[in-house]
């Protein structure tokens, strides 16, 4: 355990929900940190309010009033004493103006500067300052677009197909592809109609569009003491509709000399801008071979388990670590990667039906287990999945020696993995690692449109476990099993209705979880 004595904080403030929450709680508690919690209304019987030494009510369901409520996170850091803050993903990670209030309360930021996260987040700063240290960027706009007209004189200097993209965002929001004149002008109010709602900022800018491509990304961590290096890269190119559904370490299409100028173009980058902690680069692998910078997350990614398979590295953990002052615990020279991992998001969606958000109570649950498998989940049987927030329920991560026993270890454990009561991504996770294609990684950005078709799983095809079958009837026996003791446990550990502090079942019985309201 590392010696946290003379750390600058020892009580850090998660300003997160869900797996990620329950992942840094995880973290915090093997360095020997310890960790508060915030939730909304809904959330309150969520796992990580359970897990945490303490947490504290925020606000109402909206995000907007409790999660992205700045002066309410102040507060909860103040009343428990905490002096570090890690964002997790999401919500306010990227946000400047977060990252400043905390550093202004004497808070520790666990993730980059405000400057860097400024000159990073907005795209099209981003883009010029890729270009200035030697990165290629895809072709298209340096500034934001005016009007429509000169969207359709731009368009016309790049050549159809091109994207319009939310200048201020990321996740996939604020995003249309566009493929002739006709279907700009609709597309250009869409985008920046949903770049408005989802970051409070409608600039939109054109890029070509670079098509047939791959989407790679480059994992880099960086400390206060000048070391810089990048951690291998993952195939991020199973998507829908720009959201990312699978995820994997190393690519399949990825050699070293390829490998080589993508993480120096990236180092390269990094060091021009002065960042520090952890962050991912984001690039377009065209058919050519050609490979263009798109954006760097200023944040740890969701598919940060795939490269912790592969390398060895506790990423949060080494996050932690920076924020507190230290040098990174290994150099590039050290960074081996080993065999191959793969991460399928598990989302509360209806693939059946356009991937449609699902909502309801998780009646049963089996998680699989096993050599090689790691389940990054919030989830727990009686846990109420709400509408609000972003429908990823867990993380369902495996590694093997190489890719073919990756995948085959991915089928064993969906094949185990079993979720009752609310529509889930699993049946579209085992459809995918039964594909041809996906196996022969035969596949681009537009491998869903192509093979996906209507959208409609077809439960008859072979990949999708029948109902009847040993391993899903075990699993389903088994999780009913397990949801009954859960409920008799929940029966007999019941707090009093007047009590202000619960104590946490999940705990050692030393250590309390204070439940408080703001």
């Amino acid at each position: 355990m590392e010696n946290i004595s003379q750390w600058p904080f020892q009580k850090v403030l998660i300003a997160n929900r869900g797996e990620i929450a329950v992942r840094i709680i995880r973290a915090c508690r093997e360095l020997g940190l310890q960790s508060v919690a915030v939730y909304s209304e809904v959330d309150r019987q969520a796992l990580h309010v359970r897990m945490a030494d303490e947490a504290y009510a925020i606000g109402p369901a909206a995000a907007v009033q409790s999660y992205l409520n700045i002066d309410k996170l102040l507060e909860v850091a103040r009343l428990s004493g905490a002096q570090a803050v890690h964002p997790g993903y999401g919500f306010l990670a990227e946000n400047a103006q977060f990252v400043e209030a905390c550093v202004q309360a004497g808070l520790i930021f666990v993730g980059p500067s405000a400057q860097a996260q400024r000159t990073m987040g907005e795209k099209t700063a981003a883009r010029r300052t890729a270009q200035a240290a030697g990165v290629p960027i895809v072709p298209g706009a340096m500034t934001d677009l005016e009007d429509e007209a000169q969207a359709l004189t731009l368009a016309e200097q790049l050549g159809y197909p091109i994207l319009l993209k939310a200048a201020a965002g990321g996740g996939g929001k604020g995003i249309r592809f566009v493929r002739n004149p006709d279907e700009l002008p609709a597309a250009l109010r869409t985008a920046r109609s949903e770049a408005q709602n989802a970051f409070g900022d409608g600039r939109v800018y054109i890029e070509k569009a670079v098509t047939p491509a791959r989407h790679i990304e480059v994992q880099f961590i960086a400390d206060s003491h000048g070391h810089v290096v990048h951690l291998g890269e993952r195939e991020c190119s199973i998507q829908r509709r720009h959201q990312k559904l699978i995820e994997e370490s190393p690519s399949p299409v990825v050699q070293p000399e390829l490998r080589e100028r993508m993480t120096s173009s990236v180092l390269s980058l990094v060091r021009s801008i002065n960042y520090v902690n952890a962050g991912t680069a984001e690039f377009l692998l065209g058919a050519d071979g050609h490979f263009y910078f798109l954006e760097i997350n200023a944040r740890i990614q969701v598919e940060h388990p795939v490269t912790e398979w592969c390398t060895g590295i506790d990423l949060v953990q080494e996050q932690l670590r920076i924020a507190a002052g230290l040098p990174l615990s290994f150099t590039q020279e050290e960074i081996v990667l080993r065999g191959a991992a793969i991460e399928c998001r598990i989302s509360a969606e209806d693939p059946d039906n356009h991937f449609l958000p699902a909502t309801g109570t998780v009646l049963v649950l089996q998680e699989p287990s096993g050599p090689g498998v790691r389940v990054d989940s919030s989830l727990y049987p009686g846990l109420q999945v709400p509408l609000f927030y972003d429908p990823l329920l867990s993380k369902l991560i495996v590694w093997g020696r190489d890719r073919a026993q990756a995948i085959a270890r991915m089928q064993r454990a969906l094949a185990e993995y079993q979720i009752l009561g609310v529509q889930t991504t699993l049946p579209f996770a085992r459809w995918l690692m039964q594909q041809p294609r996906f196996q022969a990684a035969d596949f681009s950005t537009d491998f869903i449109a192509e093979e996906w078709g209507t959208g409609t799983l077809n439960t008859s095809e072979p990949s999708a476990p029948e109902a009847s079958s040993p391993e899903q009837m075990a699993a389903i026996i088994g999780a009913l099993l397990a949801h009954e003791e859960h409920e008799q446990e929940l029966k007999r550990r019941q707090p009093s209705s007047d009590s202000q502090t619960q104590k946490s079942r999940w705990l050692d019985a030393s250590r309390s979880s204070g439940l408080r309201r703001l």
